[in-house]
């Protein structure tokens, strides 16, 4: 059976770049090497793998994917320390719990 690597990067210059793989160290070798000169990471290398998750189902991954894509760094941060009460934190920060209408009073 198939499965699918949803990976996150720190790249040197402490941004971090995820992405989705069938390969991890295949594709970790591919951002260290540089192999293309367009790509987010080639000018920030050394990147150090920091996370990855795998997934029998390719939409699985790449819904984790975009999920991760749109956190904050220091969300991002927190999942890779392991934190999850700090993600879930920033998690509600960011809009993660929406907030109880404004209760109004009529006369």
């Amino acid at each position: 059976m198939k499965r699918y690597y949803v990976y996150m990067l720190e790249c040197a210059d402490g941004s971090f770049y995820v992405g989705i793989t069938n390969d991890v160290e295949r594709r970790l070798g591919q951002h260290q090497d540089g192999w293309d000169p367009r790509a987010y990471t080639h000018e920030r290398r050394p990147v150090r793998l920091v996370h990855v998750s795998d997934f029998a189902e390719v939409l699985q991954a790449i819904a984790w994917e975009k999920q991760l894509k749109g956190w904050s760094r220091a969300k991002k941060r927190a999942l890779v320390s392991g934190n999850w009460s700090l993600v879930m934190q920033k998690a509600k920060r960011r809009g993660g719990a929406q907030r109880a209408p404004r209760e109004r009073r009529y006369p």
